[in-house]
Order: structure tokens, then C-alpha cells, then sequence
């Protein structure tokens, strides 16, 4: 099991692997798509656009 500092580690890289390789000024979601493939390639496990319940 990875430590919280291994495992942001390995996600500051991820992040800016993907901004180096795609550069500003593309949609959020471009950059979502991405982060969610760099990360899944470090075989970590990634869920996208997870709701989380709120109440009125």
C-alpha cells in the first residue's frame, strides 16, 4: 500500500506530465481524460466525476 506522500508523488507527476504534453487552453475535460489515463498506467485506481450526496 502506498503512503499518502508516495501516492501524491506519483500524482503532481501525473498532472504535470499531462499539462508538459497538452499544454494550456484546452477544455477541463480534455485534461480530465488525461489525468484519469496517466494514472490508471501507474495502475492505480481512478473514478471519474463521482457524485457525492449532499442535502438540501
Amino acid at each position: 500500500m502506498l503512503t499518502e506522500n508516495q501516492l501524491s508523488y506519483i500524482i503532481r507527476g501525473a498532472a504535470f506530465k499531462v499539462y508538459n504534453s497538452l499544454g494550456p487552453g484546452l477544455l477541463e475535460s480534455v485534461y480530465e481524460a488525461a489525468l484519469e489515463y496517466e494514472l490508471k498506467a501507474q495502475n492505480l485506481e481512478v473514478k471519474s466525476q463521482v457524485g457525492i450526496p449532499c442535502r438540501s
